[in-house]
């Protein structure tokens, strides 16, 4: 069913509004678009221009935040960056309580593939995700006082997850990871499964079932895990023999930080919240303006963070910005819903391809609708006196003051007045009133034709006569 035939007749002003607003979401896009596209031309010039004078450099990139998606555009950013720039060293300042296990893999992947030697410089802790990192590197380093372990899989809760299948895939993961450079693989494993027993000989301890490994840095030493020991980078750079050597710190750049904020999965719920919502009342509450330049800024950072991050392409933005047309022109030619479906479709599309993970954006999607439909109603009945209902009701009205003339009126002008029965009144019939011709019905008795009638009432639709003795 077109828009038009639920909202009535204030759908022109609705579809104008709704164009408008596509208009604008697609000149912001287009104004990103370039932006992006220039941000991530000037880290390639950047990691370009390093390459001839930054030869022999150590590059240290901070791992030193939540493991999230953003996280691993960056770090893949800067490994390019000193691969092209020939660096004789990456190390991998790290100090972080973990994140997201799938994002972690990703950037586990970006540093086995390395080109440059790789050391991970636990400055801090390295717990869970952030253990796995630091055990994919050549070697690792860690500093008094710093930790590393207690892998074990756990929810957005905080609660430890049971499922057998994910409990013994990053087990599998943390077991590879430390092999790859010889370290003792049944201490990762003991990381992650709380079940097993793992003996340290080393430490004169047993891990028993219910706990979960973290080791010092002394620790991590005596068992084989961490190769050394040093209170700084420079300190660690002086044991390597790189004491002489420039050091070229990188940082994320403040869209690189925007990225990482808005595409972590709280965020960008939140984001398809407002951007759902915003539009929603804009359309159904007239006169505001704020909610619906606030929505469209919300999807805007969406797919700008999410572009940022190196997860959404320009065909996400185009099945956003087609999903948006078609609904609009749904408004405009009846389709059968057809248009409808189609535009929900696009939008859809739009949404989950410019995630990192479809499942994780399906999930967060469906969410972020109920709880925009949930405000949507809150507002509506809070600003039902601004005209929302009045979207669904007809208050147009046909008055005398305006000209018109209601029937009831024009009949009970006849009362008084007299005719002649001009056919038979049994009780219905057909009288002649003031040289016209009206259909009239008496009381119930019968009128002979020809015999003189007078108008006594009007009862609705009927016009009732008497005979005149």
């Amino acid at each position: 069913m077109p828009l038009r035939r639920i909202f009535g007749f204030g759908y022109d002003r609705l579809g104008r509004r709704a164009l408008l607003y596509t208009l604008s979401f697609v000149l912001l896009v287009l104004t990103a678009a370039p932006l992006l596209g220039a941000t991530r031309t000037a880290a390639a010039a950047e990691a370009a221009g390093s390459a001839k004078t930054s030869e022999g450099y150590v590059y240290v990139i901070p791992i030193q935040m939540e493991v999230a998606n953003g996280l691993a555009s960056f770090v893949d950013r800067a490994f390019a960056e000193a691969e092209g720039a020939g660096a004789s060293l990456i190390v991998l300042d790290i100090d972080t309580p973990g994140g997201s296990l799938a994002s972690a893999e990703d950037i586990g992947k970006r540093i086995r593939a390395s080109k440059v030697e790789t050391v991970a410089f636990v400055s801090g802790k390295a717990a869970s995700a952030g253990a796995y990192l630091a055990l994919n590197a050549d070697r690792l380093v860690m500093s008094p006082g710093s930790t590393i372990g207690s892998a074990m899989v756990v929810n957005g809760s905080g609660q430890a997850v049971e499922s057998p299948k994910i409990v013994s895939h990053w087990t599998s993961e943390m077991v590879a990871a430390a092999e790859l450079n010889g370290r003792p693989p049944e201490i990762a494993a003991g990381m992650v499964d709380p079940e097993r027993t793992v003996e340290l000989k080393e430490l004169g301890r047993t891990k028993a079932k219910g706990e979960i490994i973290s080791l010092t840095a002394e620790e991590a030493r005596k068992v084989g895990y961490a190769d050394a020991t040093a209170g700084s980078i420079g300190e660690l750079l002086s044991e390597s023999g790189l004491q002489d050597r420039s050091v070229v710190s990188l940082k994320p750049t403040i869209l690189e930080r925007v990225a990482q904020t808005v595409t972590q999965p709280g965020i960008s719920t939140l984001l398809l919240i407002v951007g759902i919502a915003g539009i929603l009342i804009e359309l159904l509450v007239p006169g505001f303006g704020v909610p619906g330049i606030v929505g469209l800024a919300a999807f805007a950072l969406y797919f700008f963070g999410q572009g940022i991050a190196g997860f959404a392409g320009m065909e996400s933005i185009v099945f956003f910005i087609a999903g948006v047309a078609l609904l609009v022109l749904e408004m405009f030619v009846p389709s059968f819903g057809i248009l409808g479906l189609l535009g929900a479709a696009g939008i859809i599309g739009g949404i989950v391809t410019a995630a990192y993970d479809t499942g994780d954006a399906m999930r967060s999607l469906g969410w972020a609708l109920l709880v925009a439909l949930v405000l949507v109603v809150i507002v509506a009945y809070i600003f039902r006196r601004k005209g929302i209902w009045n979207r669904f009701i007809l208050k147009d009205q046909l008055t005398s003051e305006q000209g018109y003339v209601p029937h009831a009126d024009v009949r009970e002008s006849w009362i008084g007045r007299e005719g002649v029965a001009v056919s038979a009144l049994r009780p219905a019939g057909i009288a002649e009133v003031d040289g016209k011709r009206i259909d009239v019905v008496t009381s119930g008795e019968f009128v002979d034709r020809g015999r003189r009638v007078r108008v006594t009432s009007t009862d609705g639709t009927r016009i009732l006569v008497e005979e005149v003795r």
